[in-house]
């Protein structure tokens, strides 16, 4: 694996990429945790599985600057890209958990200026930070790794008293023009859910639920099975969306 910093991001490749595929890769933390380093070793199984460039991005998470700094960060990643020659439809957009959260509010920025990516994947995507789907509180005792108490802590210090509905905190209320081929991977015991199914369908997405896994269960892949499985899943959908861009 080869990380070389490539403006605003990492740029992460695996033996020979096909030149003209790139994934720009949003880590997840909650908005208050994350960085290029603690991901770095992920988006290179990315990088080796897709075939692709991982551009993996870097944003301020709370102890730098609260919303709206981190989804003017990612806008500004995607946009060193195409500055660089990079084509949208060259670019899939992918991400995990509030990471899943700035690939929505992304891709509805950049769908607005007709920008379309090849496709979109998330694992476990934060779209809602009103926390009004109904699994926040049906799958609330059965979520191992998500208190809900600290999810409503995590968004109070992010918005720092923005409107938890503005379609860049929450993306699940935003327009999409025109959206992509969009793969949502998510744990069917996680109070995620929610946000993963309404988020498939105003975007036209596929949702792949998975039984009695963790959130964000595909960072142990080359570890744990059901990773394995799932990362094989994500990296055919993605080297299949970008030959349908090509066409």
């Amino acid at each position: 694996m080869k990380a070389v910093q490539d403006g605003p991001s990492s740029r992460i490749t695996v033996g020979t990429p096909i030149t003209d595929r790139a994934i720009l890769f949003l880590h997840g933390g909650a908005f208050v945790t994350g960085s290029q380093r603690s991901y770095c070793a992920f988006a290179g199984r990315l990088a080796k599985r897709t075939k692709a460039v991982v551009f993996l991005a870097d944003y301020p998470v709370l102890q730098d600057a609260p919303f709206p700094a981190a989804p003017i960060a990612v806008l500004k990643a995607w946009d060193h890209l195409i500055a660089s020659g990079w084509k949208p439809h060259q670019i899939v957009i992918a991400g995990d958990s509030a990471g899943g959260n700035l690939v929505f509010g992304l891709l509805s920025t950049v769908l607005a200026r007709n920008e379309r990516p090849a496709a979109v994947l998330a694992f476990s995507p934060w779209t809602d930070l009103t926390l009004s789907g109904e699994t926040i509180t049906t799958n609330r005792d059965k979520d191992p790794l998500i208190p809900v108490s600290r999810m409503k802590e995590a968004v109070d210090l992010y918005l720092n008293g923005a409107d938890s509905s503005h379609p860049l905190a929450s993306p699940l209320f935003a327009e999409f023009k025109n959206p992509p081929p969009v793969l949502i991977q998510v744990g069917e015991d996680e109070v995620l859910l929610s946000d993963s199914k309404r988020m498939a369908e105003i975007t036209g997405g596929t949702v792949d639920a998975w039984p009695q896994v963790p959130h964000v269960w595909q960072i142990f892949d080359g570890r744990l099975p059901e990773a394995n499985a799932a990362m094989r899943k994500a990296a055919a959908f993605v080297q299949s969306s970008f030959e349908s861009a090509k066409r």
